[in-house]
């Protein structure tokens, strides 16, 4: 395999392209392999100089051919196995990057179930400003008991309660600051005084909501004793018949009485009798409502808040909710009249006071009274306030009281000569007011003269029954 050849012999079996690479062997540290051409003329070359031996070169491609099989040409292995680890760790890092964008959608699908089955059977957020306390479902069941209310706890129990949804639940209660949509229907009056009222009357779903709470809840709990605004058996006859005879009558008046109680009192009323804050704030945002005006914004119309949330007149709910907010106010009043030797009754927003003793001490009741209540969250219209003795007519919420509960003179003298005349006319052409259904107002009068003293209806009732009405 390795035979001999001179020098003369190499140069001529070296062929110019084997010489041209005889250096270009690779790396330095590496044993050519037996197979190349220029690797054995070499071979045969030292052979023929006497400087191996046959045997020592078949020993030393032996070890060459070993160790390339143990170790690998290295430039090309690193270039191979380099790009190898490169691509590895692209589908490595692939493989990390599709397993966190499904566990991220896995994610996603799992809160986007959470959130409709939450919306469906539970409310965690009513608008901004009042969802304090709806996650907070402790109720005192035994205060409810008690007081034979309705024990509710969570959000599900009102719905049930109500024979409503969730989502309804949620659609009625909801506090917004504008809002495309509004569960009442305003509309405008003339005060008596001068003025105008602005009456909210709830949607059939709301007002069938505000009739059960009121039923169910508010109807079971008394009034203060001095209270005889939208309280059964009691009227204004009530209210005015204890000033009857005495030496002066007070009259005030609350200013903003409903828009005063806000959601937050209504809130607290509830949270007092035993309920949750979560029932507690529901079943508050069911009967409050925002004054509200409505505004044309590109082209669609919004019900824009302006003021806070409180009591609407207009709902059934919102006079038992006022005589139960008031509890205090009327017992701090009924107090301090006592002490004074007053006596104290409260019809809505008007407040009475009178004496059948003459008093130095008329100034200081009316301090207190401002005092208490402002201390209460009211305020006095101090435009009202009127102290009444006995040598000018005293009246209280319609009625006077001077000798007797009756009606105003004036009025009677006017309904009677009305009714004279109508014998000759007939009784549209006395309607010079244009009022409609002119004879249920004139009924009406005549039902409120009764009430306030009968006997002195009598004669009005013969004369409008013999018009034949």
């Amino acid at each position: 395999m390795f035979q001999p050849l001179s020098a003369e012999q190499v140069s001529a079996q070296a062929r110019p392209s084997i010489l041209s690479n005889l250096f270009q062997f690779g790396r330095r540290g590496r044993i050519p392999s037996v197979v190349d051409p220029r690797t054995k003329l070499i071979d045969q070359a030292m052979v023929g100089q006497g400087l191996i031996t046959p045997e020592e070169l078949v020993r030393i491609h032996e070890l060459g051919e070993k160790y390339d099989e143990l170790r690998p040409e290295q430039p090309l292995h690193w270039a191979t196995s380099g790009a190898r680890a490169v691509e590895a760790d692209k589908q490595e890092r692939e493989r990390i990057k599709a397993e966190k964008k499904a566990a991220a959608e896995q994610k996603r699908r799992e809160h986007a179930a959470r959130v409709a089955h939450n919306k469906q059977t539970d409310i965690v957020h009513l608008g901004r400003g009042v969802s304090a306390g709806l996650a907070d479902r402790r109720s005192n069941i035994e205060r409810l008991q008690h007081r034979g209310l309705p024990p509710l706890s969570t959000p599900a129990d009102v719905a049930t309660a109500l024979q409503i949804t969730i989502p309804r639940l949620r659609w009625l209660a909801y506090h917004a600051e504008a809002s495309t949509v509004s569960h009442y229907i305003q509309f405008v009056v003339p005060k008596k005084s001068g003025g105008e009222r602005t009456l909210s009357a709830p949607h059939k779903q709301l007002a069938t909501a505000q009739r059960w709470i009121l039923e169910n809840i508010l109807n079971k709990l008394p009034a203060h004793a001095a209270a005889h605004g939208f309280v059964k058996q009691r009227s204004i006859v009530t209210n005015a018949t204890p000033h009857v005879q005495s030496v002066v009558v007070i009259n005030c008046d609350l200013t903003d009485f409903f828009p005063s109680i806000n959601v937050h009192r209504v809130i607290g009323l509830f949270r007092e009798l035993g309920y949750s804050p979560a029932v507690a704030t529901i079943l508050a945002l069911l009967v409050t409502e925002c004054p509200r005006r409505k505004v044309l914004y590109r082209g669609k119309p919004w019900h824009v808040a302006t003021g806070p949330r409180a009591l609407p007149q207009g709902a059934c709910t919102s006079p038992a909710i006022s005589n139960l907010v008031s509890r205090r106010l009327d017992a701090r009043f009924t107090g301090i009249a006592k002490k004074l030797g007053f006596v104290y009754t409260r019809y809505a927003d008007d407040l009475t006071f009178s004496s059948r003793e003459s008093s130095r001490r008329i100034g200081y009741l009316l301090a207190r009274v401002r005092h208490i209540a402002q201390d209460e969250g009211f305020a006095v219209n101090e435009k009202k306030t009127r102290v009444l003795k006995q040598a000018a007519r005293q009246s209280v919420t319609g009625i006077v009281v001077n000798a007797k509960p009756s009606t105003p003179r004036r009025t009677r003298r006017q309904l009677r000569a009305m009714l004279h005349n109508a014998m000759k006319t007939g009784l549209p052409a006395q309607n010079r007011n244009r009022r409609p259904n002119f004879s249920a107002w004139v009924r009406g009068m005549i039902a409120f003269i009764s009430m306030a003293n009968a006997p002195q209806a009598t004669r009005l009732k013969d004369q409008f029954q013999s018009l034949g009405q």
